[in-house]
């Protein structure tokens, strides 16, 4: 895509993804995950407020279409690495309900255990490399991802999400100019939701555009909203696809907007008045379920069947949760250090 920033033809992306377009099925299937990521996660919010899931938890209500959408233009060799609003993440790429579920009620179910909650899910046969609680923390590891690839001659990215927060940190400018330096196939991900914990952007940064941070190291770059899943699709599609083929990495800006706190404990009063609303008018659910009527003729029978299939999906989820086992105590210990011979 043409960036009148860099004039380097090397440093464009492509004009299209490559990517099939969806059809009614497809679109669907887009609808239904961008359903279930949210329904799960007002089933996280339920069960947080009855002490069930306890410690931190930051939900991702309102985003859901970065993580859809990403889901959709990824391939299952690719990687993913996130910050620690990761349940959808971890979802979209792949892992279970109830493995999510069962990690937050700290049962041995969970996808890690249950020892490490929300902030630290884990798949690696769908290769999702953990949510970090380290600011920034996993935007340096998401390198050693991209030379794993490169070396091995793999054919995957890796896609690394982050804040706006995130972006702030020195070690995010170091592992850009490392990834660009060594033309990591990697594709960093900021998910702009305009507040750093309970500080708005234009507080935090004197550049607010958070891409061009990227023309400092010389790397392709991309800023888009990120309301509708089919567009994210796409605009990540491109991205991938010129990492994929050898050009190196991607800076992409996506724009968004949680509908809760920073974490479970911020009413998330320092919102302007009306901005909430506002940004609710673009909810990603709503703007695919308008597609779906609109432009494929899908009647009220299939959406309300979708419906359906994804509340006894969360419910299942939550069940499954309150019925595992808690982890047995003598496992406190395992996975903390490697295990030797000697």
């Amino acid at each position: 895509m043409s960036d009148p920033h860099n004039t380097d033809p090397s440093l464009q992306l492509p004009d299209d993804s490559g990517l099939p377009a969806l059809d009614t099925d497809g679109l669907c299937d887009l609808f239904e995950q961008l359903l279930l990521l949210r329904r799960v996660e007002e089933f996280c919010a339920k069960a947080y407020t009855r002490r069930k899931i306890l410690g931190f938890c930051h939900l991702y209500i309102g985003q859901e279409a970065v993580a859809a959408g990403c889901a959709s233009a990824s391939r299952p060799e690719d990687y993913w690495i996130a910050a620690y609003r990761d349940h959808a993440h971890a979802m979209a790429k792949g892992m279970t309900s109830r493995a999510v579920m069962a990690e937050l009620f700290g049962k041995n179910t969970g996808c890690s255990g249950g020892v490490g909650g929300s902030m630290h899910l884990f798949d690696k046969e769908n290769r999702f490399l953990g949510g970090y609680g380290i600011v920034g923390g996993q935007v340096p590891l998401a390198n050693g991802v991209g030379w794993s690839i490169k070396q091995s001659g793999e054919d995957g990215v890796c896609l690394c999400f982050f804040g706006d927060g995130a972006a702030n940190q020195g070690v995010f400018f170091e592992a850009l100019c490392l990834a660009q330096l060594y033309k990591l196939p990697v594709v960093f991900i900021c998910e702009n939701n305009f507040y750093a914990m309970g500080t708005p952007l234009s507080r935090q940064s004197a550049v607010t555009d958070m891409s061009v941070r990227s023309l400092g190291v010389g790397m392709a770059r991309d800023r888009f909203e990120g309301f509708d899943a089919e567009v994210v699709r796409e605009r990540v599609g491109r991205a991938t696809r010129f990492a994929r083929e050898g050009h190196g990495p991607v800076f992409l800006e996506i724009l968004t907007y949680r509908y809760r706190g920073h974490s479970m404990s911020d009413p998330a009063k320092y919102r302007p008045d009306g901005e909430l609303d506002e940004k609710k008018l673009t909810d990603p659910i709503l703007v695919t379920e308008r597609r779906l009527r609109e432009d494929f003729g899908v009647d009220d029978a299939r959406l309300d069947a979708i419906r359906e299939k994804v509340e006894a999906n969360a419910q299942d989820a939550w069940d499954f949760a309150e019925e595992s086992s808690d982890p047995d105590p003598k496992d406190l210990y395992s996975h903390v250090y490697v295990e030797t011979t000697t």
